[in-house]
């Protein structure tokens, strides 16, 4: 007898359903928390709480004539609305669009316009930025405004969101298409208009699979998450839907991100893992060092975004005892594509070693690295090049943009713009962006490691690294710094010489600064630094 073309197994679909079942039922004792002030006051919830309101969300929705496939936009904080959003939209049939509020409005208003959003579900805090977005749209494309604790400051014509959800009546989830999308994420858009990233319920379904591995996320049901990692941001790192298929209780933050209110936050609520941008784990770091706080729960930061300081790694571990863990990903690609866990039985120097790589290339990825000529290079852990990636939860094209997809996507790879090297064991190190890289005398200076060693002088709270241009050299670095308590340029420049940064490598002039502008999701703003000193400083 032959056996069936499509193996014996049965062609179950890969949604978002299945996991919001899981976790209204086999997990609906889970717990949601959220901070409602920087004072400690919280509010909580169950899984299954969570659930059921995410299917009268679902019916409101269906009640305002949304229909499958149409966009429904959300501008919120983490919150557990935003995670109702999360899991009433998608498993509606209906395309979840996570609008991202540290856009200029000019941008956010053109991610509407280009998501075709019908309706939008704001957070009553973020009502005032909103209506100028609105403004600029002059009455285009959105035709439902659904406002979160607004109160009389709601406009006219807007939905309450908690009126929206009582008068909801009876609902049938619909069966759903694996391929069908269900997320749509936009690029921070640091050049040119912001980018937009489809994905379908089975990239979302795999990705959170994949994360509750032993050598990815490590996260499961004994874990109290926090989510730092806003929600619009490439899917807020998966948390959401990782929580709710592993029965982690997951702690939301709100808008209190400053050091204190979340540093009070993991004491109070004993979490035990979290994910975050360095720039988070420097200040809380900071705070937990001068106030004394008690971080004993808490055990894995995974952490990504840029590279990642690493003292900062260093030091949380001997002073806390949290693994301050690297990972790299972008939007494209969803986050966790490597990860740096310590290797096993590795020696002190082999896991340091590791650890301040990019990471281990997770399952389903797969990457390459190719050079100027556009012919791949070793996997020797030293040839250094474009890093691309491919796999199934990888973006395939830019939604509805024809000319981006064109640019980014190599015969089935995403071109990152990442430069870094790949060993045989699948050890990514990543060196620099493309954009980022200095190229002084025709050899490159990496960025990313000078400032890695700038962070590492106990006086430095944070360093960027950008190119100015040379009559010489083409390209000569120039570091901007923020210091935490004072510090000279000659003492930086000697400091650096201690730990072996070549002579040549030195940068050529310093900027001491209060802070170093960050993106819209966290990142050292380059762009504006190059903006303001690419002429040779100050």
């Amino acid at each position: 007898m032959s056996l069936p073309s499509a193996g014996g197994a049965q062609d179950f679909p890969l949604t978002l359903t299945h996991l919001l079942r899981r976790a209204r039922g086999v997990n609906g004792d889970a717990e949601v928390v959220t901070a409602l002030d920087a004072g400690g006051r919280v509010e909580r919830a169950s899984a299954a709480a969570v659930g059921e309101r995410a299917e009268a969300l679902a019916a409101g929705l269906a009640g305002l004539g949304l229909r499958a496939g149409d966009r429904v936009g959300v501008f919120a904080w983490n919150t557990r609305q935003h995670l109702e959003a999360y899991w009433g939209v998608p498993c509606a049939g209906l395309v979840l669009h996570t609008i991202n509020p540290r856009l200029s409005p000019e941008q956010i208003a053109f991610t509407v316009r280009h998501s075709g959003d019908r309706a939008i579900v704001v957070d009553g805090a973020l009502l005032g930025a909103l209506e100028r977005v609105l403004e600029l749209l002059g009455g285009e494309g959105v035709e439902h405004l659904i406002t979160i604790d607004a109160g009389d400051a709601a406009p006219p014509g807007a939905h309450d969101y908690e009126l929206l959800l009582a008068a909801a009546g009876p609902y049938e989830w619909p069966a759903l298409d694996e391929r069908a999308a269900a997320a749509l994420c936009y690029t921070s858009g640091t050049t040119g208009d912001p980018k937009g990233v489809a994905y379908s319920h089975r990239c979302l379904a795999l990705h959170t699979i994949l994360m509750a591995g032993a050598d990815t996320y490590r996260i499961g049901r004994r874990d109290r998450v926090l989510a730092v990692v806003p929600m619009f941001h490439a899917m807020g790192w998966n948390l959401a839907y990782l929580a709710g298929m592993t029965g982690a209780d997951l702690i939301l933050p709100g808008r209190f991100l400053q050091p204190e209110p979340l540093t009070r936050l993991i004491e109070a609520e004993r979490v035990t893992a979290s994910c975050g941008v360095p720039t988070i784990w420097m200040d809380v770091l900071r705070y937990a060092d001068e106030h004394g706080s008690d971080l004993s729960a808490f055990e894995l930061a995974i952490c990504g975004g840029t590279q990642v300081p690493p003292q900062l790694m260093r030091d949380f571990e001997a002073r806390h005892g949290v693994a301050v863990v690297q990972g790299w990903g972008m939007t494209e690609t969803l986050p966790g594509a490597v990860l740096a866990h310590d290797p096993p039985g590795a020696d002190e120097e082999e896991r340091w070693r590791r650890r301040e790589q990019a990471g281990r290339v997770s399952p389903f990825y797969e990457l390459r690295i190719l050079g100027d000529d556009g012919a791949e290079l070793p996997r020797d852990g030293a040839s250094q090049g474009e890093i691309q990636v491919r796999g199934p939860v990888v973006a395939g094209s830019y939604f509805e943009a024809p000319a981006a997809s064109a640019a980014a996507f190599d015969g089935g790879w995403l071109r990152t713009g990442d430069v870094g090297t790949l060993d045989e064991r699948g050890w990514l190190r990543i060196t620099d962006r493309a954009k980022d890289v200095i190229k002084s005398g025709g050899e490159w200076i990496s960025s990313v490691d000078l400032e890695s060693a700038l962070m590492a002088h106990p006086a430095v709270a944070e360093a960027a690294v950008i190119a100015i241009p040379d009559e010489r050299w083409s390209e000569r670095p120039f570091a901007c710094v923020a210091a935490a308590d004072a510090v000279e340029a000659e003492e930086l420049t000697a400091f650096l010489s201690a730990r072996g940064v070549p002579r040549w490598w030195l940068p050529d002039g310093f900027a001491f600064v209060a802070e170093i502008p960050k993106t819209s999701v966290g990142k050292f703003d380059k762009k504006a630094l190059r903006g303001t000193y690419a002429e040779g400083g100050e």
